[in-house]
């Protein structure tokens, strides 16, 4: 039997599902909110299925149908958007939304200046980001409420596809006055830190990998503290509290607590974490994915895969 719902009950469905509001929804979508709630309504009515529960006092909540729902509307608008950019002519400005996830120990580094160089070649583009870690972005992508992230390869699955955009070393910073602050050429290894207060960035998959490395040198971490904040680490390591393993440097070596963060480059051989662009395997990326993509591979230096 044919269910005869519309294109546009179901994206006007994806808003009123992420929002959880008739009210802001139609503000998004510069329709009345009659006209949402008209369209909800006969949505649920073509379904059989109630997918929201209406609550004076709670306000709009999805059922458990409507969960479910909504996670196959993403997927289905978003192969609905390729096939009709799949055919339509490839010199047409770019429009509509795009959400993409960054980790966030990245974001503070060239995010800004990647969505100014993003925004300057395709205006028409409302670009929103999820800052978050990298468990909680995997997550995101699997449900759909990001189409690609900029993130670390810790940890990825195999319904992952990612591209690398650059590949950074892992280095030390100890404070100003740590007595290896003048080590020669600014190189220590990791084994000259034996025993101290270890300040572990602490988030799920990062703290996976600076425990591998002293795995591989044989060695056990001190951990004295251990905090989700990059610049909390950093303010840490600043006033002496211990040192502490990272990946990208920050050209600033004054964190917000004051005092003063050295980096040293590490001599062993640690593999790198990769910077990648990730989207699900089975998604069909739109093309305001692949611009974003692009531009991301222009910032970093990236060659196509």
């Amino acid at each position: 039997m044919m269910r005869n719902f519309t294109l546009t009950q179901l994206r006007y469905f994806a808003v009123v599902a992420e929002l959880e509001s008739m009210t802001r929804a139609a503000a998004r979508l510069l329709v009345t909110q009659s006209a949402v709630s008209t369209a909800m309504a006969e949505l649920e009515r073509i379904l059989g299925a109630q997918l929201f529960l209406r609550n004076r006092s709670t306000g709009l909540k999805l059922t458990s149908t409507g969960r479910a729902f909504a996670m196959e509307v993403k997927s289905f608008l978003d192969h609905a958007d390729a096939l009709f950019e799949s055919t339509s002519d490839s010199g047409e400005a770019l429009s509509g939304q795009l959400t993409v996830g960054v980790f966030s120990p990245l974001a503070s580094f060239r995010l800004p200046v990647l969505l100014r160089a993003f925004e300057s070649q395709h205006p028409g583009v409302d670009v929103t980001f999820l800052e978050a870690d990298l468990a909680t972005l995997h997550t995101a992508l699997r449900d759909g409420r990001c189409d690609l992230a900029l993130t670390y390869g810790h940890g990825l699955g195999s319904e992952f596809s990612s591209q690398v955009l650059e590949r950074v070393p892992p280095h030390v910073i100890v404070s100003a006055d740590h007595p290896l602050a003048n080590s020669p050429g600014h190189e220590v290894a990791l084994r000259d830190l034996e025993g101290e207060p270890l300040i572990l960035l602490d988030l799920p998959h990062s703290r996976e990998y600076y425990e591998s490395l002293f795995a591989l040198s044989g060695l056990t971490p001190n951990i004295r503290h251990r905090f989700s904040g990059y610049e909390t680490v950093r303010s840490f390591v600043a006033r002496g509290h211990g040192y502490a393993l990272l990946n990208q440097r920050v050209h600033n070596d004054v964190p917000y607590s004051g005092g003063r963060v050295v980096p040293l480059r590490l001599i062993d051989e640690f593999p790198p974490s990769e910077v990648m662009i990730v989207h699900l395997s089975d998604a069909v990326p739109t093309r305001r994915a692949l611009a974003f993509t692009n531009s991301c591979r222009r910032l970093y230096g990236a060659s196509p895969p």
